[in-house]
């Protein structure tokens, strides 16, 4: 007799997927969702802003620390912010997961759940169309999003101009703070990864854990920057100063930051806050929720803090930070 609550060796790809799509939220736009060898999104406008990103045990996420529901939240968020970035309304998402077989199934459900929640709290019309079931020893989760413009040009990353405001929506710093905490305090006496340890963090550190593990980054600001007439924008994952300075390389111009409006070093250095950043005409009127953080200026391309020149070395960087221990 099958284990209802096997693992995914126990009970095999089709029974595994017969427990998840009922779990998994509906896309407006899907005109053929899961169950075929591929889903049809409708693309209103003629085109479609696509991305994709990868969660992997070890340098992307400890399940010490994050819980499946928490997972699937994140890996819908981070690709969700992508989308809004671009200025552009997310409309479907398709979810890749390699898990080992030994993987028990409530554990998928309840990713699952996480994705559908996801969702519904961030960009209540995108859902999941689609994706692929693996094994492997690695847990890794791979999300491809896509999202509709509307007829509007999409706002790039390369349109700065000097005499711009540089703005940001959403929280910087909590999501950075979450993970010094955790590698500070939610590790045993070896320095490992421990649940029990980083449970103890709840609930004084509800915001920045929770900013860490389970982001709820401002998607629909990114439409509304866009209708507002953005210039350039982009979605803060790596790091405030990191991603300033790519903006800035992008655009070639020079991103002045503004050390008492971004608040603290971990603003400028933490990463995954999955703020909006973007710039806007110097006469504009920031839309809800965008608050003035500095200037773009004529010079060398880059980031500066107060004028001056600042390595934004702290960011993010996947095979700079990476040290092998997957914990």
């Amino acid at each position: 007799m099958t284990d209802p609550d096997g693992t995914l060796a126990s009970l095999g790809e089709s029974a595994v997927l017969g427990r998840i799509f009922p779990r998994l939220p509906d896309a407006a736009s899907a005109l053929l969702g899961p169950g075929d060898d591929a889903a049809v999104v409708a693309a209103p406008d003629g085109r479609f802003v696509v991305t994709t990103d990868t969660l992997v045990h070890g340098p992307d996420f400890r399940h010490a620390w994050s819980s499946a529901f928490q997972l699937g939240w994140k890996a819908a968020a981070s690709n969700l912010a992508d989308v809004a970035a671009m200025g552009a309304r997310p409309t479907a998402l398709v979810v890749a997961l390699v898990a080992p077989a030994d993987t028990e199934v409530r554990w998928i459900e309840e990713f699952a759940d996480g994705l559908r929640e996801g969702c519904a709290a961030l960009a209540p019309e995108c859902g999941v169309v689609g994706g692929d079931l693996s094994v492997s020893d690695q847990l890794t989760v791979a999300v491809t999003a896509f999202g509709d413009l509307e007829g509007r040009p999409p706002v790039l990353r390369s349109g700065a101009r000097a005499g711009d405001v540089v703005a940001v929506c959403g929280e910087l710093g909590l999501a950075g703070r979450g993970l010094e905490l955790l590698f500070a305090r939610g590790v045993d006496a070896e320095g490992v990864p421990d649940s029990v340890a980083a449970a103890s963090l709840r609930p004084e550190f509800d915001r920045e854990l929770d900013a860490q593990l389970a982001p709820s980054p401002p998607i629909t600001a990114g439409v509304v920057a866009a209708r507002a007439g953005a210039t350039a924008m982009m979605d803060v994952s790596d790091g405030l100063a990191l991603d300033a300075r790519r903006m800035g390389e992008a655009s070639g111009v020079a991103i002045d930051l503004d050390a008492a409006a971004v608040g603290s070093t971990v603003a400028l250095t933490g990463g995954e806050d999955h703020a909006l950043l973007a710039t806007f005409p110097g006469d504009a009127v920031l839309p809800s929720g965008f608050r003035p953080i500095g200037r773009v200026r004529a010079g060398e391309p880059g980031v500066r803090v107060d004028g001056r020149p600042f390595d934004p070395r702290g960011g993010w960087d996947p095979y700079a930070d990476w040290d092998g221990a997957a914990g």
